[in-house]
């Protein structure tokens, strides 16, 4: 189960539609044909306070429409054109570093000039997550295990997805059956932005295993989430779990497929279920604070977001992830108040 832990945040950049708490601050999107609006800014590496070059940003619209991915240039710089007006969630992922969540509201005018920081992750947490070693890893041959190994390290800790490829693909020419390897490539892919690829490799992942292996079928399903090919993921995925019910990356990805297809009382289950395997993740608190919401259940709602942040206080997203507390309370103190933004008003 440890290395889902490690793999969630490369897969996060999949995630913003459905997920954030921002999704539920604005529901329009604008008039037809007003496309107008701009979104730019630059990426640096807080802990060297370097430009992040080459790094992939990707926003998504609060009805799940996804944009981009665009890749910074060597300045960190990014930008977006042809926006129409409303809320827009901003998501970097780069290994090594946290998942960045950000929402700006292009109004009456673009957002222009930000300036995003990406923090490294917690050191402990990723040699952790790193340990997890299946017995079918066990039995590839020792020097493929150590590429394996070198080329998690450069993907995870390093940023060096081009030397984490190399690593991988070398493993992977040596023993072809090596298929968490083939895994690996598939996440390289996702780090940067090249979804068509980790969809070939996580599919040759699937047949590497004989399709045995559960965390190929949940990333499968994710990425064809984000399509939004919801039969097609939640099929997936469900194989997954199938394959490995400890995996709580998997009913994550099953309570969001339920959640798209408005199913909320077996996307609760779900949620509830990757919560219990996985009490410390945030996504998981996010996912069940959107399902609290469209059930109107406000008192849960409170619950479940001052567990998310709880375990994500300082962040852009958790900023704004009090506001909509504080909204959520005044909706619980008087009954008759409008619903937080978001609700579909009666």
């Amino acid at each position: 189960m440890g290395r889902c832990f490690r793999c969630a945040s490369i897969f996060a950049a999949c995630l913003a539609f459905s997920c954030s708490l921002p999704a539920f601050q604005m529901n329009g999107q604008g008039l037809p044909g007003d496309r107008n609006r701009e979104l730019s800014g630059n990426v640096y590496y807080a802990d060297t306070g370097a430009a992040a070059d080459h790094v992939s940003v990707q926003i998504s619209n609060s009805v799940g429409e996804v944009h981009g991915p665009a890749t910074t240039s060597s300045s960190g710089y990014f930008e977006f054109h042809d926006l129409t007006l409303g809320s827009y969630e901003i998501t970097i992922t780069v290994p090594g570093y946290e998942t960045f969540t950000q929402t700006e509201e292009l109004t009456f005018s673009s957002v222009e000039g930000l300036a995003i920081y990406l923090k490294p992750m917690n050191k402990d947490a990723t040699a952790e997550a790193q340990n997890h070693v299946s017995a079918h890893e066990l039995s590839m041959p020792e020097k493929d295990r150590a590429l394996v190994a070198s080329g998690e390290k450069k993907l995870y800790s390093q940023k060096d997805p081009g030397g984490a490829l190399k690593d991988f693909q070398q493993a992977v020419t040596d023993a072809p059956g090596y298929y968490e390897a083939i895994y690996q490539i598939a996440m390289t892919y996702i780090s940067q932005g090249d979804q068509a690829s980790a969809e070939k490799y996580l599919r040759k992942s699937q047949d590497a295993s004989g399709d045995k292996y559960g965390e190929a079928d949940v990333g499968l399903g994710t990425l064809l989430l984000n399509r939004g090919d919801i039969a097609g993921a939640e099929k997936a995925i469900r194989h997954g779990i199938e394959l490995d019910p400890t995996e709580w990356l998997g009913f994550y990805e099953l309570g969001r497929a339920e959640l798209a297809r408005n199913d909320l009382v077996e996307a609760k289950k779900s949620a509830e279920q990757a919560r219990s395997l996985a009490p410390n993740a945030p996504l998981v608190y996010r996912l069940l604070t959107n399902i609290d919401l469209r059930q109107k259940d406000y008192t849960a709602a409170l619950q479940d977001i001052d567990a998310y942040l709880k375990l994500d206080p300082g962040s852009e997203l958790s900023a704004r992830a009090k506001v909509l507390r504080q909204q959520i309370a005044q909706k619980v103190a008087s009954p008759d108040a409008a619903p937080p933004p978001g609700e579909a008003k009666p």
